[in-house]
């Protein structure tokens, strides 16, 4: 095996030899005797070879008789040399076994060094001539330089270390083989790069050295960026990478220190390299001696004299040249040493587009106020700057870490200030910026009465995941291929529909028709807007499935301020839509055992929506006799019978539909490894708990806590009631209920009835109901706003019949929440967990900022030193109660099932686990919901009110006043 080490001459070496100290080309006093000062002999340069070469035979003695030495071309199919620029000689050392290729005898060791002598002598001479030469090419640019340099009061002050170090540098150029061309040049030509008109060549190469350079200039230092230059100048392999930009860049840096040396050695180098000065060189050059405390006028003059030889002018200099801080009054400042009069000319015309099509003046920001009550006032960026930032944008997504899932198991819980995340510091209770009294309210807490609470957020939060990347690739398929609106995957801007365009001014056009285009024009606008938004969350959420396609990760949890656990990544997580719930699998897997096939079975038909109303027998039949179009759907699932795509969650389901088919083909399916969460929803939770806190039996037998032969559904019964009352409308002759004849459904009335016991009001009600209208193709649309009106006082008629005890409860809470706020306080209450909450809901303060273009109003809502919103206050305690106890609920089965050894996580009322452990939590669930309404909730919830904002007054100090009869 042979090794071989290719070095370049010494004028474009890599690295100087140790012990030998480069030639430094000179163009001072003694330059002008002679022209060879500053270069040694021939028989010293020889010599330092010669050294060379021992010290290389003493450090490997052992292989001495087995090195050759000889300086050639190299060529060859395998050569390096083919690819070097002419000029340069290559000396190449082959260490290994002898073979016939090397040179036979040791005659030709004193052949190859005296070769050696003798080329390095005729290296010397030419380098003789190119001293000369470039003395006198500088001579003509800076006359008398060299007596600026040398002489003892001279202008230039003494070198800092810094310089030193650099000018040391630049003593080690070596320019011995600038002239020597080799005898094959490279057989195929290098890739010629794009360059513009002042020389600066675009390439990866290029790039780099100049951000090298900018970063020396950013930290100040000179010396590594000059270091940096040379290193690439001695090497012609590396000097075509260099462009007159980076020597400027470098004697910009010199300029700022006032070093003339400097600048005049840069010069050299440039008329070395082939290029030519322009504007920012001698900008340069000007601006550092305007640095220098005093400086001969003529050399000034043949600056500008040379300048203008180039064909530039100082004006030029002063229209082309950016200048930072004080840079234009050093060159200004040298320019009037000589013309004292000078005025730099700026042209009030600045060159502009001639083409008709191109609109100029355009302003970066524009200012508009919309005159509505208030006035509001608008700052946005012009469109043409949005889409030129649009266009430059990196197409690659960057996320902060504390927005994506963990790679590792977040940090338990142990009291409210630390918790989830590794280093970024995460709130126990979320809140709205400024707001601390949730904050303070914890604080307040003993440790150990917030435990329960703390251990099930570390429960529902040490559940691993990872992504059913089958789904990932068949969704990202469909993403790229124009989206899909039916299965909730966002079509791209492409699809959207075309913003009508009209000329107002047209006199063509009716007023009728005028505002029928602008309403359109504004629908179109909103569908565009809403298809951006939907299109980018969806982009967001793929991207984060993909790049954790192969990991294992966590969700850290919190809770807002009513103890609901949210996971803190907010892009993509178990409580985002159907898609995002499609994709999460179980880290862990659990054998499905004899009853896990049936509830995966069941599972998937209650994503279908088909058998609400079924018993879980009904449902398990229901799902055998469609057992063909479960296997269909999980073999091809975008080209076979594409049963999946008609539930209501379709991608859930197409999972769902391949776990089926893994287990069902397994050859014991009580064995099969099952990776995939099954969930077990509430029956319209908010109203369970209202019916428990009621005893309401008519009110607990709709919602199921009564026991059934078959599941009772309260949207549909809610749904029966107001066809009942339709048809009964109907019979009066009343137009809308005819008109709604055979579109009451569940689906209609089910978001209504589902957030009334969240505090819904009718109007947000009747915005509910219209949004489902507009879903059905066959209503008419002219009818859309009045049936929503006619339908939402029907909804909340029946909920009035069928939950008295519910009607109650809220009215009780709403008429004390409503007494506190009128005192001036908010509302608080502590949950059955021993959880503290605050509702945080104070009024309006207004704060005006005012600044010469518009004055600032900025309303902050969260100020605790404000008083109480009454409205929000008395409004959101009923549904902010029972959302406290589904949070308790949750966290009570979350702690047994984590007793039990049971992976479990929520999504608030709707609880995940392996489908072997249903059965298990489905029985811990109604056990911890029977254990949270056996206490005295209700009761307690009074005692604390009165006692916290009727009285201070203990009745018990009675029997310890002495006074009380005296």
């Amino acid at each position: 095996m042979q090794q071989k080490i290719q070095k370049t001459s010494p004028g474009n070496s890599q690295k100087n030899l140790p012990g030998e100290k480069a030639e430094m080309l000179k163009s001072g006093p003694s330059a002008k005797k002679g022209g060879t000062e500053g270069v040694g002999p021939s028989k010293t340069h020889a010599s330092r070879w010669m050294e060379k070469l021992k010290r290389e035979k003493w450090i490997n003695p052992k292989k001495q008789t087995s090195h050759r030495m000889h300086d050639k071309t190299v060529v060859g199919k395998n050569s390096k040399g083919s690819s070097m620029r002419p000029g340069t000689s290559t000396k190449t050392i082959t260490t290994g076994k002898r073979s016939e290729t090397k040179t036979k005898g040791e005659d030709s060791k004193t052949s190859a060094s005296t070769t050696t002598s003798s080329k390095i002598s005729a290296v010397q001479k030419k380098s003789k001539k190119k001293v000369s030469r470039v003395s006198e090419s500088l001579a003509v640019r800076f006359p008398g330089v060299q007596k600026i340099s040398n002489s003892k009061g001279g202008c230039v002050s003494e070198m800092s270390a810094q310089e030193k170090l650099a000018d040391k540098e630049f003593d080690e150029i070596e320019e011995l083989d600038v002239d020597i061309e080799i005898d094959q040049q490279s057989s195929s030509a290098p890739e010629r790069l794009l360059e513009d008109k002042e020389g600066n060549r675009y390439g990866d190469p290029q790039l780099r050295i100049r951000c090298y350079l900018e970063a020396c200039v950013f930290i100040d230092d000179v010396a590594r960026a000059q270091s940096c230059l040379l290193s690439h100048h001695r090497q012609l392999s590396k000097r075509m990478h260099l462009s007159i930009s980076a020597y400027n860049i470098v004697m910009r840096m010199w300029a700022k220190r006032g070093s003339f040396n400097h600048i005049r050695r840069l010069f050299v180098l440039i008329e070395e390299a082939g290029l030519k000065p322009n504007v920012v060189s001698y900008s340069a050059a000007l601006e550092c001696i305007g640095r220098m405390p005093e400086c001969q006028t003529w050399i000034i003059k043949r600056c500008l004299q040379q300048m203008e030889v180039d064909g530039l002018s100082v004006d030029d200099v002063f229209r082309q040249c950016v200048f930072k801080k004080d840079e234009r009054e050093m060159v200004l400042r040298a320019v009037r040493l000589v013309h004292p009069e000078y005025q730099p000319i700026v042209s009030k015309d600045q060159p502009v587009c001639s083409l008709p099509l191109v609109k100029q003046d355009v302003s970066i920001f524009i200012h508009s106020l919309l005159w509505h009550p208030p006035q509001i006032g608008f700052i946005k960026p012009h469109p043409i700057v949005t889409q030129i930032q649009r266009v430059a944008m990196e197409t690659k997504l960057t996320f902060d870490s504390y927005v994506m899932p963990m790679l590792c198991p977040p940090i338990p819980w142990t009291s409210p200030k630390s918790g989830a995340y590794l280093l970024t510091p995460t709130k126990l209770m979320r809140s709205t910026d400024g707001a601390i009294q949730h904050q303070l309210l914890l604080e307040k807490s003993r440790d150990e009465d917030l435990h329960a609470v703390l251990d099930s957020l570390n429960q529902v939060g040490s559940c691993p995941w990872k992504i059913n990347k089958p789904l990932l690739d068949i969704i990202i398929s469909i993403f790229n291929d124009k989206g899909n609106d039916k299965l909730c995957i966002p079509p791209p801007l492409s699809e959207a529909p075309e913003i009508p365009r009209f000329n107002p001014h047209d006199p063509s056009y009716t007023q009728a028709e005028k505002a029928y285009m602008k309403r359109e024009g504004v629908k179109a606008k909103k569908k565009v807007a809403e298809m951006h938004s939907l299109r980018m969350d969806a982009l967001y959420k793929l991207s984060i499935a993909n790049h954790m396609r192969d990991e294992i990760f966590w969700f850290p949890h919190n809770m807002d301020f009513r103890g609901r656990t949210y996971p803190r990544p907010p892009y993509f997580n178990h409580l985002g839509s159907d898609v995002t719930r499609g994709l999460l699998l179980f880290a862990e897997g659990q054998p499905l055992g004899p009853k896990g096939l049936v509830w995966l079975k069941i599972h998937l038909v209650n994503l279908t929506g088909l058998k609400k109303c079924s018993s879980l027998a009904g449902r398990l039949e229901y799902a055998d006799s469609i057992m063909e179009d479960i296997l269909d759907s999980a073999d091809h699932p975008l080209d076979g019978r594409k049963w999946w795509m008609n539930a209501d969650e379709p991608w859930q389901a197409l999972a769902c539909c391949m776990e089926i088919a893994n287990a069902s083909r397994s050859p014991d399916h009580t064995k099969f490894i099952s990776y995939f969460p099954v969930h077990q929803d509430g029956s319209c939770n908010g109203l369970q708990h209202y019916a428990a806190l009621g005893r309401d039996v008519i009110g607990a037998t709709s919602v199921n806590l009564m026991p059934c032969e078959v599941p009772q559904d309260v949207y549909s019964g809610v749904a029966q009631q107001v066809e009942e009352f339709r048809a009964r409308d109907a019979e009066k002759g009343l137009k809308i209920a005819q008109v709604l004849e055979g579109f009451i459904s569940r689906k209609v009335v089910k978001q209504t009835v589902m957030t009334v016991v969240y505090g819904v009001t009718r109007y947000g009600g009747r915005l509910q109901i219209e949004k489902r209208l507009k879903e059905i193709d066959d209503f008419p649309k002219d009818y859309i706003w009045e049936a929503s009106h006619y339908l939402v006082k029907q909804v909340f008629s029946s909920l009035k019949e069928m939950f008295t005890g519910t009607r109650e409860i809220q009215e009780w809470l709403t008429e004390s929440a409503s007494l506190i706020a009128k005192s001036g306080r908010t509302v608080e209450w502590v949950t059955p967990l021993g959880l503290p909450i605050v509702q945080p809901y104070h009024r309006i303060k207004n704060q005006t900022l005012k600044s010469s273009m518009q004055n600032l109003s900025i309303h902050i809502s969260h100020d605790a030193n404000e008083k109480p919103d009454s409205m929000k206050q008395k409004n959101a305690f009923p549904p902010n109660f029972i959302h406290s106890l589904d949070s308790t609920h949750m966290m009570l089965t979350s702690l047994h099932c984590y007793r039990a050894g049971l992976t479990f996580v929520s999504v608030h009322d709707c609880y995940w686990t392996h489908a072997v452990t249903v059965d298990i939590m489905n029985r811990m669930c109604r056990e911890q919901f029977v254990a949270l309404h056996s206490q005295p909730i209700l009761e307690e919830l009074s005692r604390f009110l009165l006692k916290k904002y009727c009285s201070d007054f203990d009745l018990e100090k009675v029997k310890e006043s002495v006074y009380f009869f005296s």
